[in-house]
């Protein structure tokens, strides 16, 4: 049996068949490098993620925690699914830090890295997903409201500038890494 059944017997709903989610089901064990800043000292933590398949194969289910070092957590949880119209991946996340959002992000897949913008109540953040054999790494960024550059009129889940974080006029900020994580498949 293939990363995911066979194509959807009605026609009518694309299943969750795409090179950037065939690659991440499974069991990941790894650490968490989180940068300095409001949410305390730079730290690096023992983490793990699944990737899983529901809904039929409609959706790939993300879990993802990490223990600080005073016993405390942090944990999301994310659902991945195609856009039947379009054939884009589509995330929803949500994790213990903050409100969840209002609708899904859209994905870009080039070159091998899962790529998603979203726009939240502080700032935007630009979370990359790559697998490279049995390592996955995913890479979260933040651009702070207020930063210059950062255009007030760009929507939730749209891409903002080229990828490495330029504003639609080559002027705006650049994102600034936060978390770096980093697994083997368990």
């Amino acid at each position: 049996m293939g990363a995911f059944p066979a194509g959807d017997p009605s026609g009518d709903r694309a299943r969750a068949e795409h090179p950037a989610l065939a690659g991440l089901l499974g069991r990941w064990l790894g650490s968490t490098r989180l940068a300095s800043g409001p949410w305390g000292p730079e730290r690096t933590v023992e983490a793990e993620v699944t990737y899983r398949r529901a809904a039929g194969g409609f959706a790939v289910v993300q879990s993802y925690r990490h223990l600080e070092p005073d016993g405390s957590h942090f944990e999301g949880h994310g659902v991945f699914t195609i856009d039947p119209d379009h054939k884009d991946v589509l995330w929803y996340y949500v994790d213990s830090s903050g409100p969840a959002p209002d609708a899904p992000a859209r994905c870009t897949w080039r070159d091998g890295i899962l790529r998603v913008e979203r726009r939240g109540s502080a700032g935007w953040t630009r979370h990359s997903v790559r697998v490279d054999g049995e390592v996955l790494t995913h890479v979260t960024e933040l651009r702070r409201q207020g930063q210059p550059g950062v255009p007030e009129q760009a929507t939730e889940g749209s891409v903002v500038g080229d990828v490495h974080g330029a504003g639609a006029n080559g002027t705006g900020s650049a994102f600034i890494p936060f978390m770096t994580s980093t697994f083997r498949r368990s």
